[in-house]
């Protein structure tokens, strides 16, 4: 990346905050690295800071969310891009993000923002926000919160670290004017707290000042230094007078808001804090205890770290700071542990710093996400449109669309990608991909007219069985593609069984049209050929979801919990579906689930994959039932489904989507044959069968069931090596669509 450029970073303000020194930091050390910075803000003590560096301010008021100050702010702005002849935005709040993504629009600049925090999206206020280009988040949980949240896309997303200066922050820091002005004595027992002084942030302060008279009685010489102003500084400087007042000296130090903050907590012997604040004490080697306003960790050490770094040292999801537990661990790191256990505990510190959270890092990793922004400028934009049995509550169809999309977002080209389906909304919010309403045929014409490349699939969308009219509405839209000279791909389809000979011949001459085809197994290329379809870009691969990605094993453990599913036991998955003339199916499912529980010990848990419907049918299975059983949440996304399977001991099922997540988990299982595909697949992964719905035998099906339990390693064993083929043939279905993109 070229050092010329130059970037405006845009702020609320510039006074005491992690956000705020982060900018700070990062604008000193781009322009050590030769960038050209500016910064806009409201303003505040790091002015003087961005001074020194001679890295230009210009005062925009974006900390407030009133209109007139945040249209002032938007033509600022204007004039500031132009002006300084700006390349790359980075905007680090809420406001300032709004208000440069509006610019935008209008503007030749590239774009980026930094997530430093959570924000409330209540009231509309989603909609007061904008990621930019590309997203910087200071932690993998503010990744995840962006993603589910926002919809951000993963790969628009680079997680960094809040970089400390070690020099500045270091053991050898000098602090004699600072203890002067205070008038700090070398016998003391200092702690030290750093934050904005807000409602939002100065929990943990609050809390030091109600136990200080406590900790002032067990803690030789103590003096409290709190360092921050904010808009809850008065307050707290009244209260820490009362407690002066009681104690009868001054105990307690409010600093207000400064800039000295490395000399303020060299100052100190402990400290006390979050986020940026604690990684800058531990970088001055000062033993430092995790407590603010979203949770408590408490004395950070080796056994604390993962959970630290987890939250970027903010104690997100922890529990709750207390009086009690503040107390409890501010006496025990004056009093219990003597001068060279807080050296090793502050040395530690120090050396997480330099190997995770230098100020170097920060920068490298914010250029990343500028040279990943610029190069979309460089590469051409195409656009990708799906079509399938997509927004029908269905998590064989939703995965294949995961799969599909993820896969192609993984490529790294410059690919958008729209998605057909029904209920629109709903699947835009749980997936984070673009939709349009697939029986609108006026957008459905316009989306198709906009793309580049159609895509039909996956899944088993060329069949008549269930019925002729979706044969006919796929067939329709890759009909519209072609005649809209768009290209066209048939994505890992099932073919078939087309039956009736009407609807063998629409295949065939709209199919044969198509500029590539990939297919999910052999069947389906001989079924096509069969109909006649002589198209010789026509290849097999496999399904997309074999290399679909499950969540882990502890958010797997989170789907059973919420669904009121024991763990105590082996459990057993079930996956049934309705079909013709099932009734007498069901009931025979039912004695094997009873039997299964009586002579096996296991838990029978129902995996209902398409909504409402498996779940109806489900419901009529567990209610013939003697014993009890459970059934996985409706509310479970396709990839809570698969990590769920892969925390079970085997698999029965009708459906095809669950035989191949389980073998995606390396899962036994035992199919019922619905369809002629379940046979082809569970001939694929050399799994037993329990026979043809009209053609079943539960007796020999529990027995092949018992060989799946005892022989289970050898059959998952032989499972993984398959599936892992797989995978790697699911991955080609992506490499045939780059090509024909760049035909």
């Amino acid at each position: 990346m070229k050092k010329h450029y130059s970037i405006l970073m845009a702020l609320n303000g510039l006074d005491i905050g992690g956000a705020e020194t982060h900018v700070v930091e990062l604008s000193k050390e781009l322009t050590r690295l030769g960038f050209r910075v500016v910064v806009a803000s409201n303003g505040g003590v790091y002015e003087k800071e961005l001074a020194l560096n001679k890295i230009k301010h210009y005062k925009v008021p974006m900390n407030k969310r009133s209109l007139p100050r945040m249209l002032k702010s938007y033509f600022l702005l204007k004039k500031i891009i132009r002006k300084e002849k700006i390349d790359i935005v980075h905007a680090h709040a809420r406001i300032p993000g709004f208000l440069c993504g509006l610019l935008k629009k209008r503007m030749r600049f590239t774009f980026v923002s930094t997530a430093h925090w959570v924000f409330d999206t209540h009231g509309g206020l989603k909609y007061l926000t904008n990621w930019g280009q590309k997203t910087v988040a200071v932690s993998d949980d503010i990744k995840k919160y962006l993603i589910d949240n926002y919809g951000v896309k993963e790969e628009n997303i680079f997680v960094t670290i809040n970089g400390i200066d070690t020099e500045k922050f270091s053991p050898q820091q000098d602090y004699t004017d600072f203890a002067k002005e205070y008038n700090l004595q070398e016998n003391e027992n200092r702690l030290v707290y750093v934050s904005r002084m807000d409602e939002d942030r100065a929990y943990a302060a609050r809390l030091i000042i109600n136990i200080a008279q406590k900790l002032n009685n067990v803690i030789p010489n103590l003096r409290i230094i709190i360092a921050g102003g904010g808009n809850v500084f008065d307050e707290l400087k009244k209260l820490s007078d009362e407690v002066n007042r009681k104690i009868g000296r001054k105990c307690i130090i409010m600093t207000g808001a400064r800039t000295d903050i490395n000399k303020i907590v060299a100052s100190g012997k402990v400290f006390v804090g979050v986020s940026r604040a604690a990684l800058e004490a531990m970088a001055a080697e000062k033993p430092v205890i995790l407590a603010g306003n979203e949770g408590y960790i408490g004395l950070f050490n080796k056994e604390s770290f993962a959970k630290a770094v987890d939250n970027n040292f903010c104690c997100r999801g922890c529990e709750m700071s207390t009086e009690e537990s503040l107390y409890r661990d501010i006496v025990y790191t004056f009093n219990s542990i003597d001068d060279n256990e807080r050296k090793r505990l502050g040395k530690y510190g120090r050396e997480v710093i330099f190997k995770y959270y230098s100020v170097n890092k920060m920068a490298n990793d914010c250029i990343e996400a500028y040279k990943a922004a610029l190069a979309e400028k460089k590469k051409r934009k195409y656009k990708v449109l799906m079509s399938g049995y997509y927004g029908f509550s269905n998590s064989g169809d939703d995965a294949i669309l995961i799969s599909i999309y993820s896969n192609i977002m993984k490529s790294g080209r410059n690919i958008e990608v729209t998605v057909l389906a029904n209920k629109p909304e709903q699947t835009a919010e749980k997936y984070g991909v673009n939709v349009t309403y697939r029986y609108n045929v006026f957008k459905v014409a316009l989306a198709i007219l906009n793309c580049d490349l159609l895509i039909s699939g996956g899944g088993s969308l060329l069949q008549d069985r269930t019925s002729t009219r979706s044969l006919i509405y796929y067939l329709s839209i890759i009909k519209m593609a072609k005649m809209f000279h768009k290209k066209v791909m048939l994505y890992a389809n099932g073919i078939g069984p087309v039956e009736k000979e009407r609807n063998r011949h629409l295949v065939k001459r709209v199919v044969s049209r198509a500029d590539f085809i990939t297919l999910r197994e052999e069947n389906s290329l001989e079924e096509l050929r069969k109909i006649g379809v002589k198209n010789k870009n026509a290849v097999v691969t496999a399904d997309p979801v074999f290399s679909m990605e499950s969540v882990s094993e502890e958010e797997a453990k989170k789907a059973f919990l919420n669904s009121g599913v024991p763990i105590d036991k082996p459990i057993i998955g079930v996956s049934v579906r309705n079909w013709k003339d099932i009734e007498p199916f069901l009931k025979d499912m039912a004695a094997f689930c009873d039997r299964i529980y009586d002579e096996l010990g296991r838990n029978i848990v129902f995996i209902p994959m398409q909504m409402p419907y498996d779940a109806s049918v489900s419901e009529k299975v567990r209610k013939m039932m003697r014993r009890p059983s459970y059934m996985l949440s409706v509310n479970c996304t396709p990839k809570e489904i698969m990590g769920a399977i892969g925390l079970m001991e085997a698999v029965v099922s009708m459906r095809l989507h669950t035989l191949i997540f389980a073998a995606n988990r390396a899962v036994p299982m035992l199919g019922f044959i619905y369809d002629p595909k379940i046979e082809y697949y569970l001939n694929l992964f050399k799994m037993p069968s329990g026979g043809d719905m009209k053609d079943y035998d539960m007796n020999k099906a529990f027995e092949s069931l018992k060989d799946l339990i005892n022989n289970r390693q050898k059959y998952s064993e032989g499972l993984k090596e398959i599936s892992d083929v797989m995978k790697k043939r699911s991955e080609d279905n992506v490499k045939y669509l780059l090509k024909l993109l760049d035909r």
